[in-house]
């Protein structure tokens, strides 16, 4: 008969070690101490290639529909989780747009003068990246309603988004780098761009054998754009009006 030495007892869930490994929920009897070496471990396990964040830009752009079913179906393991992804993407091209310094010239509040309104709208252009965050919870709501009819629920859409956006942050970013290391006024392309993937990879999401599904996916991030400054101005003026009081 084996006997097994006593090892104390999980930190995690107080159950007894007999190993170097909980039996019970799997944690490590004792962490790794946190060194040079395991923050490279951690970066590589994001970026690499096989389930990381670059094999999920691959799967996204070759197959977007198709693999954010398979997230919210059957398996969350082989994608970056949406929220990080999306995080990661934002912060990527705020970094870029910051050291390169190109400008979208899309975010503009001329004509309120000196209202809350420019303050609102220099930070969404200042942090466009993360705007877009907010912007998806507007979009969300749209594409829900177009869509109603494939049972989706907000967050499940809002999962999608993460995914979609982040890619078409990622390209928006090559645009910027293209154009300031070549001097081509190409920036306004990539906005173009990034709209068709967004609205392609929606339409695909829900059924790609229907032409229509793109249409409503283009109206859906459009109106969810429009309705996030429309926000923005009241925000502003309503800033505006308690501050006159």
């Amino acid at each position: 008969m084996i006997q097994h030495i006593g090892l104390g007892k999980c930190k995690n869930c107080e159950a007894d070690l007999t190993g170097y490994f909980c039996s019970e929920c799997g944690r490590p009897k004792t962490l790794k101490r946190i060194d040079g070496s395991y923050i490279l471990s951690e970066i590589v396990s994001v970026l690499n290639f096989d389930k990381g964040f670059f094999y999920t830009i691959k799967e996204l752009i070759v197959r977007p529909g198709t693999n954010v079913q398979n997230f919210i179906h059957n398996d969350r393991g082989r994608l970056v989780k949406p929220v990080i992804f999306v995080i990661v993407c934002s912060l990527i091209y705020t970094i870029v747009q910051q050291i390169l310094r190109f400008e979208d010239g899309y975010v503009s509040a001329g004509g309120f003068g000196d209202s809350v309104v420019n303050n609102i709208f220099g930070w969404i252009q200042q942090n466009y990246g993360y705007a877009n965050i907010l912007m998806a919870i507007f979009i969300a709501g749209w594409i829900k309603l177009f869509f109603r009819k494939y049972k989706y629920n907000f967050f499940e859409i809002l999962i999608l988004l993460c995914f979609v956006m982040g890619v078409g942050m990622l390209l928006y970013t090559t645009f910027g780098i293209l154009e300031s290391l070549t001097k081509i006024k190409i920036l306004h392309f990539g906005a173009i761009f990034g709209l068709v993937y967004i609205s392609w990879a929606i339409g695909q999401f829900f059924d790609k054998k229907k032409k229509v599904n793109y249409l409503k996916s283009l109206l859906s991030y459009l109106l969810g754009m429009i309705t996030f400054y429309f926000m923005a101005v009241m925000l502003g003026l309503g800033i505006d009006l308690v501050a006159k009081i």
